[in-house]
Order: C-alpha cells, then structure tokens, then sequence
C-alpha cells in the first residue's frame, strides 16, 4: 500500500470521543461519538515534520523508515515514523478523504486529487543548514507548494482528464492547510542553548513561521489548521537526555524545561493565530491546543487503557524508558561488546510511546478523537453527537480494529 492509500469503506467516517484500541483482554470504552459538522474540506495541503510525515523524508533523502514502523495497520513500512497511522491520516478520516502522498513520493503514480503533504521528518520552522536532519525546512516546503500549485494549473489547463489526480483550481481556496512545525526548532536548539535562551529564540522562529503562512495566503489559502507542540519533555529521548537528575523532571516523569519552553511556543504561537485571524482578510484560522490532549493522555493513560506512558514500546535498555541513544527502533548494532536489536513491544496499544521520539497509532488515534470534540480548538469546532451504538458500527469499520 502507498502511504496515500487506505481501504475504502462503505460507513461516513464517523469519529469517537475516546476509544481504545482493540486489545482481545481489554474491556472497551464506548461513549458518545463528537464529530465536528464544519470540519469538511476538499482537500488538504499539510506542512510540517515527522509528527504528519507520510513518506516525505524517506522519500527525498532516502532515510531508512524500515519495520518495524508501519507493522500495526499498513503491514509494513509507510514512510510513517510510527508502527501505524498519524494524527494527520485519523483527520483525513474523519473528512471520507484518502491518506495524502508526500509531494516528494512520485512512485506508483499518487494521486493528489484531494491534497498533498510537504511535511519531512526532521523539518524545522527556520532554514535547514548543514547538520539538519531534513533539508526540507517550513520555508522550502512553502516553497514547493507554490511550485505544486503553479504546475497543476498548468497542467490542468492542458489536459482536463488530470482531474481525476490533480486538485481542481477551487480546492487551493477552499482546502484546509495544515501546519504542525516548530518541535524540531526548540528540541535542537537545547543542545546548545540555556532555557531563557531557548525562550528568547521563540519569537525568531514564529517570526519564520508567519512569513511562510502569509505567502501561502498571498497564494490563496484560507483555511489555516496550527497544532500546537506537544509535551517535549515527555519524550524519552529527552528525558533520557536531559532528565538524568530527578530534581528536573515533573511528577509524571518529564522533563521541566522543555515543557515550559513548549507552552511557551504555543502561547506565543497562539497570539499568531489570533493576530493572523485579525489581519489577513477573509482568511479562518484555528489553533489546537495539542499539548493539553497529549498531557492529558500522559498523565491519565492507566484510566485511558495505556500501561506505559513515557517507555518507548520499540526501543533498547528496559525500564523506564526502555530507549538508548545509541541504537533506533528496529536497529541492530553491537553495544559494550554484544549484538543486540531495539524491539517493538509485543502489544503497540499498551504504549502511548512508540520509539522515544513518536507516538504510537493507539496514542494518535486518542489525540485525534479529542481534536474532533473541538473542545481543544480556538475557535471552538460545532459538534454534533451520535449514539455509541452507531459508533461501534461505524467505527469498526472504518477502522479495522475488531
């Protein structure tokens, strides 16, 4: 299956308030399904770094992406830093829309009738330079928008048949433009800097960031979709890093600095959305609030049928965090003299974590289910509720989880 593609099905996409994923021993939680009524768009257009990368970086560099990454849904490797499905892919769910292909994957001939993702792992809101990850930073995949854009037009005005690949000239007005950027920026930049001066960088980086957003408005976009950063010091790398002193760490096992420096971003982040909403005419701006979700989920994933919160389900070393820097998910290296292989755990749905980086499809599938009760975004989504009964029909599916 190309990472544009998904099993086609014959129920709307209808999606949950909370639900766990499938576990044969688990007993499942089935309330009342939210589902946004204003959340339908044409097509989407999404920017940003491995958190909504479905097969960019693999693609343009050729960065390894092997299994286990991709094992729980896709069967094997989607290009997806993820044993399964991203946030993005549950959102393009709820909207009856086929997973995008990566402007840069032209293997096997992707559609991009309704939309197309620029996102790359390891992208960063300011410009790449030598010992960036991704040379695909927020500025080049604006970029390469313009020149998509540009050129289905073109070619659109050639050939009418294309339609059936190709998004109409409408959709780049009417279609939803994504943006979940910056985690990269303020990860890299502790490295080298103290947290006030990680704090006084921020305004740098959003400075970026509202350039970018203006050219594609310049270009037609209208509909603007900003995540907020995630809990960083939540992750296992980072702890595993910086959390090394327990005075440094909250009591969910997170490291303080680099959550305060990630409320800080989205608070300035947030200011954005509202000074882009006043000032770009016509344009409709929403801010999700993703650090709330995914704390939430942290600190409550016992209640929410998780068994490990911080702990990396593919990774080397065992508790707590079960990551080593040394070695990736699914890799085998030889360490203090022995061979040894960073293994996925053998139930992904017991872990929000899935390589001390990422978060696993069960954990995505959560924060996507939250995003759609609209309740974490500013403005608010309108909502509508079905009954749980419609929604284990629906659901299963849609799904594939029972």
């Amino acid at each position: 299956m190309v990472s544009g593609s998904k099993n086609q099905t014959d129920s709307p996409a209808m999606t949950l308030k909370i639900l766990i994923p499938w576990i044969p021993t688990l007993i499942l939680l089935y309330l009342p399904v939210i589902s946004p009524s204003n959340f339908t768009y044409p097509a989407v257009f999404n920017f940003g770094d491995s958190n909504s990368d479905t097969g960019g970086l693999t693609a343009g560099v050729a960065f390894p992406v092997g299994a286990p990454n991709g094992e729980t849904y896709f069967n094997k490797p989607s290009g997806r830093f993820c044993d399964g499905r991203l946030i993005i892919d549950f959102l393009m769910d709820s909207m009856d829309l086929p997973y995008l292909n990566a402007y840069l994957d032209s293997i096997g001939a992707p559609s991009f009738r309704t939309g197309c993702n620029f996102a790359t792992g390891g992208a960063t809101i300011l410009p790449a330079n030598a010992a960036s990850l991704s040379p695909f930073s927020f500025g080049l995949q604006v970029a390469q928008f313009i020149r998509f854009k540009a050129r289905v037009l073109e070619l659109l005005g050639k050939d009418k048949k294309l339609q059936k690949i190709l998004p109409l000239e409408d959709y780049f007005r009417d279609g939803l433009y994504g943006f979940d950027v910056g985690q990269n920026d303020l990860d890299g930049a502790f490295y080298s800097k103290s947290e006030d001066q990680v704090a006084a960088f921020i305004p740098t980086i959003l400075s970026e960031f509202e350039a970018g957003v203006e050219r594609l408005y310049n270009e037609g976009a209208r509909n603007l979709w900003i995540h907020g950063m995630g809990p960083l010091g939540c992750l296992a790398r980072i702890i595993a890093t910086f959390g090394k002193d327990a005075s440094k760490l909250d009591q969910f096992g997170c490291v303080n600095s680099h959550n305060r420096a990630a409320k800080l971003f989205n608070s300035q982040l947030h200011s954005l959305c509202a000074k882009l909403g006043s000032q770009l005419p016509q344009v409709n701006v929403t801010y999700v609030d993703i650090f709330a979700i995914k704390l939430n989920l942290i600190a409550n994933f016992s209640q929410l049928g998780f068994k490990e919160s911080i702990a990396a389900c593919c990774g080397y070393g065992g508790p707590p965090l079960n990551f080593d820097n040394r070695i990736a998910c699914g890799q085998t290296k030889s360490l203090n003299g022995s061979l040894v292989t960073a293994k996925p755990c053998d139930n992904t749905t017991e872990y929000v974590n899935w390589d001390g980086n990422h978060y696993t499809e069960a954990a995505n599938l959560y924060v996507s289910s939250q995003i759609l009760t609209g309740k974490f975004s500013d403005p608010p989504l309108t909502e509508f509720t079905i009954s749980p009964s419609a929604f284990r029909t629906g659901f299963r599916k849609r799904f594939r989880f029972f």
